[in-house]
């Protein structure tokens, strides 16, 4: 992302302690507080903006208007010795897909595999956190979700599928970079286009259509139109199949009912699905990350195209973002420190510290 004059820099322990702040002003209990403030910084760190502490001003509007429970807390149902499911009680959804998490990676630790369900959730931001959480417990995962209706279906034009992320991640070698895929199956996520609207800044004509069915480069005109779908009817299908195993297998919202997290009229009934997997199942761990070495040496030294400085591995980029911003902060603009510290001032509770000016800063 550009740096610009008007950006203000935030550092990741400033932002987390404000989360934290408005979370428990709005009632949201101390620990839950703490882990949604984790995961919301964790995607501003790693470059995900759309998906970081911008969240916070749509997430209490939904507490406001009583369709988001500020404390409930998720519950967990054992199925079999390798599935569970999770009853998000209509929280936060970082708190059921952390709960799923941990409990497929218990599952996972103990037979080689744990699968989980998550039903009657909420939007649970970056996906690659809870790709993270798997990887920290040295478990390769699948995280997928659904989400409120973006896309249409190959060939239709109305919003019915969401763009919702298929996430997943790998244990690294002495590499140290592990691989995480988190991706929308639309050509850009929605947040992009929120992004873009609170920045004042176009988007680019493919990401999605107006409400005329025309290819637009304004967010709000976006926003009343469609997103478009990734390689078409590929695209397409992956949105149905994060539907389906999201939403149909959990019991939640599915086919276009679940609720727009910037829609405070209702609860989301957002669904989960999460799978934990050893990586040592068929062959020793050590054998396991050397072989990821070789993947990603393969990938990241191949013969690159014209233009090309250098090949990444997935999850790469985010990671090297994530150093550069701990180092000098996270970026925000005027307009979103405003909104943010409004939502602070709602509950009395101190501002968004912003660091002083570096005169070195060139780009984050």
């Amino acid at each position: 992302m550009t740096d610009h004059q008007s950006m203000q820099h935030v550092s990741a322990s400033d932002a987390r302690a404000f989360i934290e702040r408005v979370l428990i002003g709005n009632g949201v209990p101390k620990d839950n507080s703490f882990l949604v403030a984790k995961c919301l910084v964790e995607a501003d760190l790693r470059g995900v903006d759309t998906h970081g502490m911008n969240r916070i001003p749509s997430y209490m509007a939904r507490i406001r208007e009583g369709v988001l429970d500020p404390r409930a807390s998720p519950t967990l149902r054992r199925i079999t010795p390798a599935v569970a499911q999770v009853d998000g009680h209509n929280g936060f959804g970082f708190l059921a897909a952390h709960k799923g998490m941990a409990a497929a990676i218990d599952m996972a630790n103990e037979i080689g595999i744990g699968m989980v369900s998550v039903k009657h959730s909420n939007h649970f931001g970056m996906s690659a956190w809870v790709v993270q959480q798997a990887l920290d417990a040295g478990m390769m995962s699948l995280v997928f979700t659904n989400s409120s209706p973006a896309l249409p279906v190959w060939g239709g034009k109305s919003k019915l599928m969401g763009v919702s992320p298929i996430a997943c991640g790998a244990p690294a070698g002495k590499s140290g970079c592990p691989f995480i895929v988190d991706m929308a199956p639309s050509v850009a996520a929605r947040g992009k286009i929120y992004k873009a609207l609170r920045r004042g800044e176009k988007i680019p004509e493919d990401w999605a259509l107006d409400k005329d069915g025309n290819r637009t480069d304004e967010p709000a005109k976006a926003l009343e139109g469609v997103m478009l779908p990734m390689g078409g009817p590929k695209g397409s299908a992956l949105a149905i199949m994060m539907d389906v195993f999201s939403g149909v297998l959990s019991g939640s919202a599915f086919a276009g009912h679940v609720t727009n997290p910037y829609d405070p009229s209702k609860p989301a009934d957002v669904g989960h699905f999460l799978v934990a997997i050893k990586p040592d199942l068929f062959m020793s761990i050590d054998d396991f990350r050397e072989r990821m070495d070789y993947l990603y040496l393969r990938v990241v030294t191949s013969n690159k195209m014209a233009g090309v400085d250098r090949i990444y591995f997935p999850g790469e980029i985010e990671d090297l973002n994530k150093v550069r911003r701990l180092r000098d902060g996270i970026p925000l603009v005027e307009a979103e420190v405003q909104a943010l510290n409004k939502e602070a001032d709602r509950v009395g509770a101190a501002s968004l510290i912003t660091l002083p000016p570096h005169p070195l800063k060139s780009h984050l």
